[in-house]
């Protein structure tokens, strides 16, 4: 319960229908068991004893050791004056009476589950957007070391699990054990010797039910762990479809995905298994102790210690007490089931950001003067990729990092905007160390543009004025769509920027997704532009469109560029380049030529002339 007891806190905003909940559960419970104590005045008006003898004077009541006696003369007593001595009538009032019974308790119970609706289906949403939020917070680094698909897992089926355990929670604090407690009060009222009988034979039922279930939650974890598995097989041979064709390895993806789902049977089948023994268990066992009962209680009919009507009414309340049992035998499985899924949302919702702003931070309104790479390290595991690397950027200028793969240039990238934070060191925006700014004024002083182009699955003008702003105006984003050599491909779409551009952007060329991408970055109009390898993965026509593109975007800009085809980067104010997390040579392109080091080396390899 302890996970679940956390979930609670997601429960308050629907604190109303949880009370009107528990409240309509109370009547039911009263009401299930007033319809088997009004089965004894019917019973006796179909069944009339020799001896019975009419109440003509209303009864006293004379204490507890009296209370049976009293409830049943006052229920004669107001039955026979009403009735009037007519049998059929008397009859007829205690079924319209019995039949009300039954009524408000089913009126109850779909009251209960009314509200009840609302509370699960309440906590459902707040679960899933506390999680959603909480996976968009979180670092990069967090989702390097986790599955996508077991997100999805979690988001999707464990969630869905602890709203199924929540309800199921309910019913063990209030309705079933209302119910147990109300018929034990009228059974004790009936035959206190009967009861406590019957309690001899419940205590072992429910011990070994109990046995049963000892295990239920691990098997639970499993289950669902596996589920996140498999979801993410499939998740990543979505994204990778044309890998996975073009080397012909359906058959190893498939192998691996039907080994997760062969896991997924076998543990599934074990959490079933003693799920479904401990209904039937359950219920044998309930039976022997009917069996006992009737022998034990019929009895106490023969030798008239009791009356057959509230023997008959007593069984019913016996059998009132043991449904309630069982479900909570089984709201017992479905809890344990619920908070092992309930450690896993909350493993997402409770992990620390190690990049949250600080309470004190800054907003940055505006960029002045220069971005300073004061002495940082930086390393994603064990080894830096980056050693005492200083540059200085002063606004308006463009600057290239350029370096064989593994250099550390991308990390510069991954470092400015704050996807990770410096082991070592400090980068200063006009002179304050970045982690002191909030993270989204940082941001926003800051356009991405990388090797891969993210598009949605929306219209390119969705795509655009959602990351940018909700309220721009088309001829804001036609002409950023200008700005980035896009407009010429995009007015002749069926629907223009209102077109669909599919999963991915996968309706596009690789250069016209990237220049939509340009066209993003441009409408947001930073300060400060960061290009991750823009152009690396276009053909050469596309190539020269991008690189008009990039130096449309760039003018009047302070620009970060991360290149691999040095083409595109000759005109930058400086030029670093990088080997294993250094700088080792720093100028403009001819500088840098007449040197005659790895620059120059990198561009004969390129055959750049």
């Amino acid at each position: 319960m302890n996970y679940l007891k956390k979930i609670l806190v997601y429960a308050l905003p629907y604190k109303r229908y949880a009370f009107l909940n528990i409240f309509f559960n109370i009547l039911y419970a009263l009401f299930g068991t007033l319809s088997f104590v009004v089965l004894i005045p019917m019973l006796k008006v179909i069944f009339p004893t020799k001896n019975e003898v009419t109440i003509a004077k209303k009864p006293i009541y004379k204490g507890l050791d009296h209370l049976k006696d009293f409830l049943s003369d006052t229920f004669t007593y107001n039955i026979q004056s009403i009735a009037h001595d007519d049998k059929l009538k008397a009859l007829t009032i205690v079924i319209i009476l019995v039949i009300s019974t039954f009524l408000f308790k089913n009126v109850f119970n779909y009251l209960a589950l009314y509200f009840g609706t609302f509370l699960r289906n309440g906590i459902l949403k707040n679960l899933r957007n506390a999680i959603y939020k909480r996976t968009i917070d979180l670092p990069i680094s967090f989702f390097s070391e986790k599955r996508k698909g077991d997100i999805m897992a979690r988001i999707a089926g464990d969630v869905g699990e602890v709203q199924n355990s929540f309800l199921s929670v309910l019913e063990i604090i209030v309705r079933e054990p209302l119910t147990i407690i109300f018929s034990i009060a009228a059974m004790l009222i009936i035959s206190p010797k009967l009861t406590i009988f019957i309690f001899v034979f419940l205590p072992v039922a429910g011990f070994i039910i109990s046995a049963i279930a000892k295990r239920l939650r691990q098997q639970s974890s499993d289950v669902q762990v596996e589920q996140g598995i498999f979801l993410s097989i499939v998740e990543e041979t979505l994204n990778g479809l044309k890998i996975v064709k073009g080397y012909n390895a359906q058959a190893i993806f498939n192998n691996k995905f039907q080994e997760s789902t062969s896991r997924f049977f076998s543990f599934s089948n074990k959490m079933m298994h003693r799920q479904n023994i401990a209904t039937p268990l359950s219920e044998f066992l309930g039976i022997v102790t009917i069996a006992f009962l009737l022998w034990f209680g019929g009895n106490m009919v023969i030798s008239g210690a009791i009356n057959a009507e509230s023997f008959l009414a007593f069984m019913g309340l016996s059998y009132n007490i043991l449904t309630p049992i069982k479900a909570l035998s089984k709201a017992n499985n479905n809890v344990k089931r619920g908070n092992a899924a309930a450690e896993r949302v909350l493993e997402i919702i409770e992990s620390e950001n190690p990049l949250k702003d600080k309470a004190n931070a800054i907003i940055k309104e505006k960029f002045n003067s220069e971005i300073k790479f004061k002495n940082i390290s930086f390393k994603y595991e064990n080894e830096y990729v980056l050693k005492n690397f200083s540059l200085t950027i002063p606004k308006g200028q463009t600057v290239a990092l350029v370096g064989q793969s593994g250099s550390g240039k991308s990390t510069i990238a991954n470092l400015i905007t704050r996807f990770y934070d410096v082991n070592k060191g400090a980068i200063l925006l006009d002179g304050i160390d970045i982690r002191d700014l909030t993270t989204s004024s940082l941001r926003n002083q800051l356009g991405i543009v990388t090797q891969d182009a993210i598009l949605f699955n929306e219209s390119i003008k969705n795509n655009m004025r959602l990351l940018v702003n909700e309220n721009v105006s088309d001829e804001a984003i036609i002409d950023a769509l200008k700005v980035a050599n896009a407009w010429e491909f995009v007015k002749d779409l069926p629907k223009g920027i209102n077109t669909n551009i599919g999963d991915s952007g996968n309706k596009l060329s690789g250069g016209q997704k990237q220049r939509i991408s340009i066209a993003r970055a441009v409408l947001k109009n930073p300060p400060i532009m960061v290009l991750d390898e823009a152009t690396s993965a276009l053909d050469t026509e596309s190539e020269r469109l991008v690189q008009v593109a990039l130096e449309n975007m760039m003018r009047n800009r302070t620009s970060i560029v991360i290149a691999h085809r040095l083409s595109t980067i000759q005109n930058a104010d400086l030029i670093a380049v990088m080997q294993k997390g250094e700088i080792i040579e720093q100028g403009k392109h001819n500088e840098l030529i007449t040197k005659n080091g790895m620059y120059k080396r990198l561009v004969e390899m390129q055959s750049f002339e």
